[in-house]
């Protein structure tokens, strides 16, 4: 995407706080889980903004249906994913009519999610660089 202006920066900075409010709050469909809104780009124009989520692992009250679900601790079922993404397309047009009503703006943008992996390839570097460093001490022990 192109550069923002300083003010699509400003409108998609509180987007972003709104959103998050607004999808923790309002949104009562049952596919959505635990969701972090990471980021909003904004076109210039203001007519879209790409919201970027990340959802969080909903753990079973069962630790059995937990262990059979997951295949790791704090890994994703991308099913998980996509239905969360599923449900917040589905509810974009409520999303923006109750951020209409929250912002001063002439025109709310049209509302597309995608979801942000950064945080998930993030915490797999940060786990290379840690075996890396495991492996290294061993071999100076050795």
């Amino acid at each position: 995407m192109s550069e923002m202006t300083a003010r699509a920066q400003r409108i998609a900075d509180q987007i972003q706080r709104e959103i998050a409010v607004l999808i923790q709050l309002e949104v009562s469909d049952p596919r959505v889980g635990m969701v972090s809104v990471t980021g909003v780009d904004v076109s210039n124009d203001l007519a879209y903004a790409k919201i970027y989520i990340t959802v969080l692992n909903s753990l079973a009250g069962d630790e059995q249906i937990n262990a059979d679900t997951l295949s790791e601790p704090g890994v994703l079922d991308q099913l998980e994913i996509e239905e969360n993404l599923k449900a917040l397309k589905k509810a974009s047009g409520f999303l923006r009519t109750l951020l209409a009503k929250r912002l001063r703006l002439r025109v709310v943008p049209k509302l597309q999610f995608y979801y942000d992996s950064s945080i998930e390839q993030g915490q797999r570097l940060s786990d290379l660089i840690d075996d890396a460093l495991a492996a290294d001490r061993e071999l100076q022990d050795d």
